[in-house]
């Protein structure tokens, strides 16, 4: 019988079960954020000069840092999407790994206390 008193690889994995197999099912994952955007083209006679109505666009811009540089991208609205969806699963990703800390604290800290909510 194991020592229940005594940190488990066996429990922690158990008690983690669920939030790999969320990490493990998605699919694409970036960080940053997606800005919709209108411009002027700076021609005096167009129209999107005087009227914020009529600017050009919409125009998607991916901005993300890398290797401590601020990075923009401007994407397609089918880039955009699947951009979006990225964004989105690096944000459940986060907080499920938070979740895997606090059982990982809890299992060392706290063995014998252990609460399988998986």
């Amino acid at each position: 019988m194991p020592d229940e008193t005594k940190p488990s690889s066996k429990r922690i994995r158990f008690r983690t079960k669920r939030l790999r197999q969320q990490i493990t099912g998605m699919d694409f994952v970036a960080s940053g954020t997606i800005h919709i955007r209108t411009k002027t083209c700076g021609k005096k006679n167009c129209q999107c000069a005087t009227d914020p109505e009529k600017r050009h666009g919409p125009y998607y811009e991916w901005s993300r840092r890398k290797d401590g540089k601020l990075l923009h991208k401007t994407l397609s609205p089918e880039q955009a999407r699947l951009i979006q969806k990225a964004i989105a699963n690096h944000r459940t990703i986060q907080q499920l790994l938070a979740e895997w800390e606090e059982e990982t604290a809890s299992e060392i800290l706290n063995p014998s206390e252990g609460h399988e909510r998986n």
